[in-house]
């Protein structure tokens, strides 16, 4: 789809796509929290990383990150070039908030943070398994990673962004598919805020749970 339209709609859909990768995410690194030494972590880490179900999957969702990330440029260059200065003459800080308009700028931090997070995890293990078919100690790697004080503020600010980014993306992603109306709309956008909330700060506790000792070998 390549009007404006067709291109929230597909980037709103692929949006809702990735919001069910983060609950599973967010579901594995929590096993942590039960501080067994790796062990149930370890368990939920070498299903997601074996089962043929789930490595599928993973495909897609390479693709729908991809997607998602092209459509959110240009739906961004789209609004350049329609409005480049009419946002400083209209008092758009009245009309929308600071991060509905600044998308494209957390959503690029958030790539940035994306690729550091998986060159320090996914993709090691992924071609580890590939050439050696074998999964490294991902437990341990990110006990000895979270022992560095500025890795630490690295997650916790990749955390932050995506709260912010989330915040507006999970119920303007409803408005784009046409899921808006007064009966759930105060639904939708309850359950945004809380997953904003919510997702994010676990997330964030990991590394700083580890850095504290309050998990951990």
């Amino acid at each position: 789809m390549t009007s404006s339209i067709g291109r929230k709609v597909v980037m709103a859909a692929t949006g809702l796509f990735l919001i069910s990768f983060l609950i599973v995410h967010c579901g594995v690194n929590a096993l942590i929290f039960f501080d067994d030494g790796g062990k149930t972590f370890n368990i939920g880490a070498h299903f997601m990383g074996t089962n043929p179900v789930i490595r599928t999957i993973e495909v897609f969702l390479i693709i729908g990150f991809l997607i998602h990330i092209v459509q959110g440029f240009m739906i961004w260059w789209q609004n350049k070039k329609a409005r480049p200065v009419r946002y400083a003459v209209n008092g758009a800080s009245k009309n929308s908030t600071w991060y509905s308009r600044s998308m494209a700028l957390l959503g690029t931090l958030l790539l940035l943070f994306l690729m550091i997070h998986t060159s320090n995890f996914w993709i090691p293990n992924r071609t580890n398994q590939f050439i050696h078919g074998e999964e490294l100690p991902l437990y341990e790697m990110m006990i000895e990673k979270f022992q560095n004080p500025v890795q630490v503020v690295l997650y916790v600010f990749g955390c932050f962004l995506l709260f912010w980014h989330l915040l507006h993306g999970f119920k303007s992603a409803f408005q784009s598919l046409g899921i808006n109306h007064a009966k759930y709309n105060s639904t939708i956008v309850f359950s945004g805020t809380a997953f904003a909330y919510v997702v994010p700060f676990i997330m964030a506790m990991m590394p700083v749970a580890i850095y504290l000792g309050w998990v951990g070998e």
